[in-house]
């Protein structure tokens, strides 16, 4: 692993931006009756994503809460997997924009879970 200074560096922080920016500009276009129940859920869940990243890596000093925070992190990728999910099943997005979107949230699911994997080597005392 190349050692990084700051988890703006971390491919998966980068990935988690990019997916929540792609939700929020496909989400303008959704309902308005929506901007308080699904497109509100999407974007929240999106973004939470790399806050969680951010989180986990301030306190990668603690191995334990590093995890729960990378935990928390999966379980946000989960949650919009689900929305993006509910976003086609209401006719807002079509399968390919559908299947692209959970493809992004898939893979940082699996940067995330390799971290969690190989949480030691992250949180190795300075």
């Amino acid at each position: 692993m190349d050692y990084v200074d700051s988890f703006k560096e971390l491919a998966v922080y980068r990935a988690a931006r990019q997916l929540s920016k792609e939700i929020f500009i496909l989400t303008k276009s959704f309902p308005k009756e929506e901007m308080y129940s699904l497109t509100d859920q999407v974007r929240r869940s999106s973004r939470s994503i790399g806050a969680q990243v951010a989180e986990a890596w301030a306190k990668r000093r603690y191995e334990k809460h590093f995890v729960s925070k990378l935990t928390d992190a999966d379980g946000e990728q989960q949650e919009t997997q689900h929305w993006i999910e509910t976003s086609f099943d209401c006719g807002y997005i079509s399968k390919e924009v559908a299947d692209q979107l959970l493809s992004q949230s898939s893979s940082i699911g699996k940067m995330i879970n390799s971290m969690i994997t190989k949480s030691s080597s992250f949180c190795k005392p300075n």
